[in-house]
């Protein structure tokens, strides 16, 4: 971590930032500006010298201004708002203000010295964008599909519904056709040897491997494969207390469940080819685990060999070791 002197907090709202700056005396100065390129030229000239501005990841409100001093050479830290929120309840604080939070943000960021931020390649960018609305076209492919049933269950679907219906379905699916493509162009364009790389790992395929890149920005995004399980929400959560509460090991599914499905449908074919997954699998059904949660052993252990080969930026061979 880069020498920080003072951490500045940040309440990020879509019109107004509000700023908090501790003084030499230990107090906060506070200052609200407008969240836009004027209000930065404002703040700007308060900001101490190697200081370390934090602020919660709230949508995309936070990007102008994070971009803005990145750009300027001051560094930024994004943080999670729910570790703010705990952060908060654990200093018993009780008021709910813009400027308190601000504050709360600054102690948080001196307390935890988040990691600094750097901002996203513009591909990058693009490619997390196109998967968003593949998303959201898959969603209104499934709804539409499920309305169709309903209506041919009821046994009075027309000709004229159900043809509706087909035509709204082949649009969607030549849309996510068209964007999938698009977003394999891009992939091949700049990161062609780590694709070519991740799928060679058995049961790993195209939409996948893409999905990998993605959310780990190209591999550059976590220091090891224990961040990146926890990110996807794949790392087990323990439930006991005491010698009475013996409560069942699930997995945290505080991640990314898009990332999760695709690994645990590969998960069920990698049981099958992948060999180090496959005897995983096996082992698993012998100490008497069930199907779908050693399946999610398995995805986890995939996501980890995808870390190791896309780290490393080689090919997968049965020798490697996920880390």
């Amino acid at each position: 971590m880069t020498k920080v002197a003072i951490y500045v907090g940040v309440d990020v709202s879509k019109k107004t930032l509000d700023i908090a700056i501790k003084q030499p005396e230990g107090h906060y100065l506070h200052k609200k500006i407008g969240n836009d390129q004027q209000g930065f030229k404002n703040v700007f000239a308060l900001l101490p010298p190697d200081c370390c501005v934090v602020m919660e990841a709230t949508g995309s409100y936070y990007m102008p201004f994070a971009c803005f001093l990145y750009r300027n050479n001051i560094f930024v830290s994004i943080v999670n708002p729910l570790a703010v929120n705990h952060f908060c309840k654990m200093r018993m604080s009780r008021a709910k203000t813009d400027k308190k939070d601000a504050a709360m943000i600054a102690e948080y960021g001196k307390s935890e010295m988040p990691r600094l931020w750097v901002p996203k390649e513009p591909h990058l960018i693009e490619l997390q964008q196109l998967e968003g609305i593949v998303d959201n076209l898959t969603k209104q492919k499934t709804s539409i599909t499920n309305q169709k049933e309903a209506f041919a269950s009821s046994g009075q679907l027309t000709e004229r519904v159900s043809e509706i219906l087909e035509r709204q379905l082949a649009y969607l699916a030549s849309e996510i056709k068209s964007i999938e493509n698009s977003m394999c162009e891009i992939g091949e364009q700049y990161h062609a040897e780590l694709l070519t790389n991740l799928r060679t790992i058995p049961s790993i395929g195209k939409r996948t491997a893409i999905m990998l890149l993605i959310i780990t920005d190209g591999f550059t995004r976590f220091e090891n494969a224990k961040e990146l399980v926890s990110y996807v929400g794949l790392c087990p959560r323990l439930y006991e207390s005491g010698s009475s509460i013996k409560g069942k090991s699930r997995i945290c599914k505080m991640g990314m469940s898009r990332m999760r499905q695709l690994l645990y449908l590969c998960a069920m074919s990698a049981i099958k080819v992948n060999g180090q997954c496959k005897a995983m699998f096996e082992r698993l059904k012998q100490r008497g685990k069930n199907g779908k949660l050693a399946l999610v052993a398995v995805a986890s252990k995939l996501l980890r060999q995808a870390f190791a080969v896309g780290v490393g930026n080689i090919p997968y061979n049965t020798q490697i070791q996920s880390i």
